[in-house]
């Protein structure tokens, strides 16, 4: 059972046309990660302890890291910040044969986990929405050409 942070900043939900097994099998799987200019990799399978790097134009890249990966309900991202750990939890729940509720989650924990709650709170709150909107678009084309 996933432990929560310190601080839950943000939480948004999406219900998508599509099976709990695709939502998972193509959220899990990191080349379906667009979110421009950001490009992913991930060091292995995805399981937890696996290590990812998010590259940003002009930027240092950011490591992340996989856990509490439960297929085919949950997964969340670990990125590493000062005394503290910047968390994106995902969550897939079937509301019925081709129906999944997609849900995210960011949130801090760790000792300094406070001094980073106004960066998360002004840096996702603006676009969580909209992206999960865009993410749930992406995700139900992608089912409607599944054989």
């Amino acid at each position: 059972m996933t432990t929560p942070p310190d601080v839950w900043q943000l939480e948004h939900f999406v219900d998508v046309d599509a099976s709990q097994a695709f939502v998972w099998a193509w959220r899990t799987d990191i080349t379906t990660w667009d979110d421009p200019p950001a490009r992913f990799a991930l060091d292995g399978p995805f399981a937890d302890g696996a290590h990812g790097t998010t590259l940003l134009p002009g930027q240092a890249p950011l490591t992340w890291t996989l856990r509490d990966v439960r297929a085919p309900e949950t997964f969340t991202v670990e990125m590493p910040l000062d005394r503290a750990a910047l968390l994106f939890e995902w969550r897939f729940g079937a509301l019925g044969d081709r129906r999944t509720r997609l849900s995210q989650r960011i949130g801090v924990e760790g000792e300094n986990a406070a001094a980073y709650v106004d960066q998360v709170r002004s840096g996702f709150g603006a676009t969580m929405a909209d992206g999960m909107l865009r993410l749930a678009g992406a995700l139900e084309e992608a089912a409607r050409s599944e054989p």
